[in-house]
């Protein structure tokens, strides 16, 4: 029987919102209504992987209610569809709440924080089977005000909602266009794939290459805190491409590079979903990406040579025929961990002011 993606969509944006709304009353029943009970959950570090209701409960909704006892939901992106046999859906926006309690040692500030989210729900019997969920903790390190990092490149700050203001998708859409908005996003990766880091075209090389044939005049890049927001494909070459290829120069996406074999092999990487939903799509693997951290100045690090991978998802707005806006949850914190920065732990004297590390 054919999944109703339209119903969906609307069923799980709506359980997700009252989920939030509602507190911490009940929140084990309404958890098991909404959730399997064998739920894989992978999420942002420091909360990374587990299963059932209890690693959900105790490790992401829990802890996230109570610092932020007000919790609210803001959906701007919600889409979904089928792929490979799966039925996904695909949400991006922000939490709000004030801070009131401590949250993963960030101090609580008694100020509101948002807190954005890529999340992408794997749903089977009407249960949520696997959830994704990219929050971004460093930019909640950053809103409490402490940095950790070189200063980003890009501008931080909130993401905005699509241009269009057409993100929440409760409507059916054309599959046709659909399937044109995703083979367009696999058409652009294809460029960034074939591009050759070595062959010394430096910025030039990035701004006359093929991928400029996908991208929008007026495209908004959308990155996570440690990187920022960037816009047009010469802020996005200057504030994020560039910096980032000479880093991780050679990089496949999909595990495909035989170099780090072995570590794809064991975390059998590449994307987990791949869905058109009339003009957006999405992509994401867990990981998706491999590399090794070959280059400079990355976030401010000196290379390191230490193979990585990187948990990411990537929303896109197409709009005129072309890809305009591009979402990108990126789990920066456990990238750093591989890099050999433990973000938290360098910051606990931070945190705590020097009180009691005597």
């Amino acid at each position: 029987m054919t999944t109703d993606i339209t119903a969906l969509k609307r069923s799980l944006h709506k359980d997700l919102f009252a989920l939030c709304e509602s507190g911490q009353a009940d929140l084990g029943a309404r958890l098991a209504a909404l959730y399997h009970p064998e739920v894989e959950v992978r999420a942002a570090h420091p909360i990374n992987e587990g299963v059932g209701l209890d690693f959900l409960t105790d490790s992401l909704w829990r802890p996230l209610m109570a610092a932020l006892p007000d919790l609210e939901r803001r959906d701007l992106i919600v889409m979904g569809g089928e792929y490979e046999g799966r039925t996904y859906v695909a949400m991006m926006g922000h939490y709000c709440g004030t801070f009131r309690k401590d949250w993963l040692t960030i101090p609580a500030t008694g100020r509101p924080i948002y807190l954005r989210y890529g999340e992408v729900h794997e749903v089977r019997d009407g249960k949520i089977v696997q959830t994704n969920c990219l929050w971004d903790v460093l930019d909640v390190i950053r809103q409490a005000g402490f940095w950790p990092l070189a200063p980003s490149l890009g501008t931080e700050g909130m993401w905005p909602g699509p241009i269009t203001g057409d993100g929440l998708i409760f409507t059916p859409q054309d599959p046709e266009e659909g399937a044109s908005s995703i083979a367009q996003t696999l058409a652009m990766h294809g460029t960034l794939a074939a591009y050759d880091d070595f062959g010394k075209r430096g910025r030039e090389g990035l701004l006359t290459m093929p991928q400029k044939d996908h991208w929008h005049p007026m495209m908004m890049w959308y990155g996570p805190s440690g990187i920022g927001t960037t816009r047009g494909l010469q802020g996005f070459v200057d504030y994020h491409q560039l910096p980032f290829r000479r880093a991780f120069p050679g990089r496949k996406g999909g595990g495909q590079w035989d170099e780090i074999a072995e570590l794809k092999a064991r975390h059998k990487g590449g994307h987990y979903i791949r869905v058109g939903d009339g003009p957006y799509s999405v992509t994401g693997g867990w990981p998706s990406v491999f590399a090794t951290h070959d280059g400079p100045d990355f976030l401010g690090l000196a290379a390191t040579g230490r193979p990585v991978m990187m948990r990411v998802m990537d929303f896109y707005l197409h709009h005129q025929g072309l890809i305009r806006e591009n979402w990108v949850p990126l789990d920066i914190l456990d990238l750093l961990m591989q890099m050999g920065v433990d973000v938290l732990d360098r910051m606990q004297s931070h945190f705590c002011r020097g009180a009691g590390l005597e």
